[in-house]
């Protein structure tokens, strides 16, 4: 019997964990189905930032991408610009005859496409910053988890300057009035790509460690050389938190490797847990064993002999 989502699919989607291979799966299904890569990863929109954030160029050759290097490091990017974004380059690469296919581990840019979020912008509030200025971090904190009571980024729970932005665009969301414009008609083919835990271990591993031989912890200095502050670098997580904090003294290399590694396992199963919710919540994902025909797989699921 026929999947009713794959009936008459105008979006395809690949997600994963870090390490799993999403970007080559990718590119090899949009050479078969004559498509262009969207990008939801909120780090790849950087400029210069492209060891730590795994945008690999060098895959995609011929096949167009988007969404990646169209901002400097330090410039804002929400989950709302990356909404109305990504909707104006569907809509452009449908308009020319493609396939759009939407690439990526940021469980919440994903989530913000598939499931429809409704979003405004939000500008920044003086009288709310000031009013929020002097309470304690686990104040603000509780007054998000009000405003949002499933809020899951905990990204905005631990940076005070994000849980400071998370709650005014809370409450610029609550206080929106007026009609929002009409979502896209979207009918998406969701594939996952999974390992076995140890792999997906084994993978993370390796990949940091090739990447620091091709010069990540050079990437993050450049960086800062180019003016990048070190707290902007931090704020990033990861590799560029860790690495900045090497590069200024307060780690040393062995114990920043393995700070940081364990921080990318964690990172890894914070994804797969997003991923699980959305399904909870609705969401269909056709899982595709990495360790397997992946490629031939999905084009069997898509519908290509």
């Amino acid at each position: 019997m026929t999947d009713p989502i794959a009936a008459a699919p105008n979006l395809l989607v690949v997600l994963g964990a870090t390490a799993s291979g999403k970007t080559r799966l990718a590119v090899a299904l949009a050479r078969r189905l004559g498509g262009e890569i969207v990008s939801a990863d909120s780090r790849q929109v950087f400029r210069g930032m492209d060891l730590g954030t795994g945008k690999d160029l060098q895959e995609y050759g011929e096949v167009p991408h988007h969404l990646i290097d169209i901002l400097e490091p330090g410039e804002p990017f929400s989950v709302f610009t990356f909404q109305r974004r990504c909707f104006q380059v569907f809509a452009d690469i449908h308009r020319g005859g493609r396939l759009p296919l939407l690439v990526g581990g940021t469980g919440m840019y994903l989530d913000a496409v598939l499931r429809g979020y409704r979003l405004v912008e939000v500008p920044v509030n003086p009288t709310l910053r000031a009013e929020l200025a002097a309470l304690p971090l686990e104040a603000l904190q509780q007054r998000l988890r009000q405003l949002r009571p499933q809020q899951h980024n905990v990204t905005d729970l631990q940076e005070r300057e994000r849980l400071l932005r998370a709650i005014e665009i809370a409450e610029g969301e609550r206080g929106a009035t007026g009609d929002l414009p009409p979502l896209p008609e979207l009918r998406p083919l969701i594939f996952g790509l999974r390992w076995e835990r140890s792999e997906l271990r084994r993978r993370i591993d390796a990949r940091l460690h090739e990447r620091l031989a091709q010069g990540l912890t050079e990437e993050v200095g450049r960086l800062h050389e180019q003016g990048v502050p070190w707290e902007t670098l931090e704020g990033y997580g990861l590799e560029y938190r860790f690495i900045a904090q090497h590069l200024q003294g307060k780690l040393n290399r062995n114990d920043m490797v393995q700070k940081l590694a364990s921080a990318i396992h964690g990172f890894a199963r914070r994804q797969e847990t997003w991923f699980r919710r959305m399904e909870r919540q609705g969401t269909r994902i056709h899982w595709l064993e990495g360790a397997g025909e992946a490629e031939r797989e999905a084009l069997r699921i898509w519908g290509v002999p």
